[in-house]
């Protein structure tokens, strides 16, 4: 495997809260509070949008079981890529790479941004022209911070974690004491024909738990990552599960199906002022956007690794320049830089519930291999003695490969146009491969 030669390295500096609070603050969001209304779109009733939410959590907690056993035994910075190209070699490993930097890392970014620009317009009561350059000048901003020491980057995440907990506490009280207690029957078949279906459902929710697997990015720079990685992936998506389930329930509780049909991405915005007046819907509203902040600085944090990762491999264009690590804060500038550019441009041309649902299409083709993985492994190595094991092994692994085939299905019968363009995407990084394998040899 040749890489570049460098002097330096990354900070392997990161203890277990640091690692955790990655996995709960790249994970609560945006999808918890933008989601409802195409959550229950699709599900047709809020009893089974509740149910979409949990079982996308359980979906999620079974991924993440599976993918802890993997990560303990591949320790090392790039997570996902660096998983492929240990089980099926440097090809797939390249392509599940390439998958996070063309399609999923930049996109996710953007939507996540482009949410987040949403509730910054209505806050402040601006003109929506203003959506895209605050969408962009967020990213810059939590950018710059990650350029710094990554202890830095991973204070910030711990403040605004323990920061989000205020809207997350808050609708689910008001939730189980107020509202209609027959909130759950409820239907939105007579003002909506949705052309999706419980499967598409879960798949909006799984955008809402996605960024869990992303502190594996950081393998490289957490202490001890065979003994965290696994207690922070498994707890943080424990805890996610619980909080989205109530708070989705405090919101179907509250609001009419009806009624978050028509708000779309605004019934968040109109729970924290219908409950709280005011004030306090604001004090909300300000507890939701630091939630998506530091949400924001999960993705923008990690997704630069596998840039990194990738590039000490000589596996991209530009290889050298995107492998340059600063000499004082071993942070990777240039790499941060690229992935900000392509998410910028994506603010400007895309639809940010679009990109939401087709970076989880992708990324979740390449679940399936990994999950896969945990069988191989054990074949490969059955003498080998491993510093995590899967509980309920193989059932818990086959109940992930099970829901991830499921929504993908799901996706590819929704909206196979959009399926056809992000894997043409994909498809892409197969002639870089070969070349850089030619220029390489």
């Amino acid at each position: 495997m040749q890489e570049t030669k460098t002097t330096t390295a990354l900070n392997r500096s990161l203890g277990f809260w640091s690692a955790l609070s990655l996995v709960v603050g790249t994970v609560i969001g945006s999808g918890i509070f933008f989601k409802q209304s195409s959550v229950l779109d699709s599900a047709g009733s809020t009893g089974m949008a509740l149910l979409a939410w949990f079982l996308g959590g359980v979906i999620t907690l079974t991924a993440g079981l599976t993918i802890a056993e993997v990560g303990a035994q591949i320790p090392q910075t790039g997570g996902l890529y660096a998983y492929m190209e240990a089980l099926y070699g440097k090809f797939w490993g390249f392509l599940s790479g390439w998958m996070q930097i063309a399609v999923y890392g930049p996109a996710i970014i953007a939507s996540i941004a482009a949410y987040l620009s949403i509730l910054l317009v209505g806050f402040f009561h601006l003109n929506a022209a203003w959506q895209a350059p605050l969408a962009i000048g967020v990213i810059i901003i939590i950018g710059a911070l990650n350029m710094l020491d990554n202890r830095w980057g991973a204070v910030f995440q711990i403040v605004t974690t323990l920061g989000k907990l205020l809207p997350i506490v808050a609708i689910i009280i008001f939730g189980l004491f107020y509202g209609d207690q027959n909130a759950f029957s409820q239907s939105i078949a007579t003002v909506s024909h949705s052309t999706g279906n419980f499967g598409v459902a879960i798949l909006a929710t799984l955008f809402a738990y996605d960024g869990w697997i992303l502190v594996a990015n950081l393998g490289g720079e957490i202490k001890n990552p065979q003994k965290l990685l696994p207690q922070a992936i498994i707890l943080g998506i424990s805890l996610v599960l619980i909080a989205y389930t109530l708070v989705s329930y405090g919101i179907l509780h509250f609001i009419p199906a009806a009624t978050i049909h028509h708000l779309g991405q605004q019934t968040t915005v109109y729970f924290a002022q219908s409950a709280f007046g005011t004030i306090g819907g604001r004090l909300l509203n300000i507890g939701i956007i630091v939630s998506m902040v530091g949400c924001l600085n999960g993705k923008i944090m990690t997704f630069p690794r596998i840039v990194y990762a990738m590039a000490r491999r000589q596996q991209l264009p530009f290889s050298h320049q995107l492998a340059y690590l600063h000499q004082r804060t071993h942070e990777p500038l240039v790499a941060t830089t690229a992935i900000l550019i392509y998410a910028s441009i994506m603010i400007l041309f895309f639809n940010p519930d679009r990109l939401s649902d087709l970076c989880i299409f992708t990324v979740y083709c390449f679940y399936v291999a990994a999950f896969v993985g945990v069988f191989l492994l054990r074949r490969r190595n059955p003498a080998t003695k491993r510093p995590f094991s899967t509980p309920g092994y193989p059932v818990i692994p086959l109940i992930a490969i099970l829901g991830a085939l499921f929504v993908i299905v799901s996706e590819i019968g929704s909206d196979f146009p959009g399926v056809l363009l992000s894997l043409l995407i994909v498809a892409i990084g197969i002639p870089v491969y070969w070349i850089k394998q030619r220029h390489s040899a």
